[in-house]
């Protein structure tokens, strides 16, 4: 009986074996696709590949997307380093698949944004007796909390505060609330400038575009005196842009943005800083004709709007002969936009 049961037993197994070693023609049609589908570590994982190549392409290249009538371009641009998730993604995919060929491609991404991004990242350098601190904020035409803005700007002790978006009766109570900590301002339109150092050759910059008809003063420049040298100072609020079917319209962003440029490059002082809402992202080429001429932070993110989920930074400091070392986000006031704060280095003066 056992004797039995032993031949049968090995009867078992030797079938078992063959059905495991049997040829692929025997197998159904539906196993043989998902086996070809699965293949091996280094042919798994095609698509992903190639979305991780495109996103290193788009990190790498994305001057070459052609801006036309929908401003592809700059609507890429706009939100350039958030492809960092898509990488994230992509990641998660790949390790889920056992893709060996799509984490590899993952590497192009990974390096394309480091260098790109990875900067902001580091550390800022340390700060010296002249540096200069200074805020940017539109404060928004809407804000119900005018003073409360006022101190929470004040507190991060700047010498400079600019706004933008300052309507009556809001304007008298900053007017009042920062003249405390900064007796000098000047105020031309809807923007300002607040200073600890005395401000003179005060006047309004006219970046309007032509196919606004309406009244509309939204730039100004001053001087200001500070212990170690004269600069100048602009303060703009560029149009705004709108993001809807047809793509991203800012025509009026662009022209207003090259009216700025050019009023910078004939600026007679040797350092400049401006301040200001570009509703643009220092990526976007749309404001080529300012950070061609002045530089940009070297470290922070500072993402300021919208303040509810901020997504990127069109709130800007930027400097002529000069370092913006570090730019960082306050908290939120009543505003729609969060403020930013930085520290300008003048290695020149």
């Amino acid at each position: 009986m056992v004797e039995r049961v032993g031949r049968v037993t090995s009867v078992v197994r030797a079938a078992a074996q063959w059905w495991a070693r049997r040829p692929a023609w025997t197998r159904p049609a539906w196993r043989r696709r998902a086996g070809a589908r699965a293949g091996s570590a280094w042919t798994r994982g095609r698509a992903l590949a190639a979305a991780a190549v495109l996103t290193a392409a788009l990190l790498v290249f994305h001057r070459a997307v052609p801006n036309t009538a929908v401003g592809l371009g700059s609507l890429l641009e706009s939100f350039l380093p958030w492809l960092g998730l898509v990488v994230v993604v992509l990641l998660a995919l790949a390790l889920l698949r056992r893709s060996a060929l799509a984490l590899v491609a993952l590497l192009l991404p990974v390096a394309a944004w480091t260098y790109l991004f990875g900067p902001l990242l580091l550390p800022a350098p340390d700060s010296g007796p002249e540096d200069l601190v200074v805020v940017q904020h539109n404060v928004s035409d809407e804000n119900t909390d005018p003073a409360g803005t006022a101190r929470a700007l004040a507190a991060a002790e700047p010498d400079l505060i600019a706004l933008q978006e300052l309507v009556r009766p809001a304007l008298d109570v900053y007017v009042r609330t920062l003249a405390p900590d900064y007796p000098y301002r000047t105020v031309r339109g809807t923007v300002g400038l607040w200073s600890k150092h005395p401000l003179t050759a005060d006047r309004t910059l006219d970046i309007k575009p032509r196919g606004i008809e309406e009244e509309w003063s939204r730039g100004l420049r001053a001087a200001v005196r500070t212990p170690h040298g004269e600069i100048a100072v602009y303060v703009a609020h560029l149009p705004s842009v709108r993001v809807g079917a047809g793509g991203l319209a800012s025509s009026w962003r662009d022209e207003s943005a090259g009216l700025l440029g050019r009023a910078v490059a004939a600026e007679e002082l040797n350092t400049v800083i401006l301040l200001g809402d570009l509703n643009g992202t220092v990526d976007d080429r749309a404001l080529d004709p300012l950070t061609t001429r002045l530089n940009v932070a070297e470290r922070g993110v500072a993402l300021s709007f919208p303040a509810a989920f901020p997504l990127a930074r069109i709130d800007q400091v930027m400097a002529r002969s000069a370092t913006v070392g570090r730019i960082r986000a306050l908290p939120a006031t009543g505003s729609d936009h969060l403020p930013v704060v930085a520290r300008v280095t003048r290695p020149y003066l």
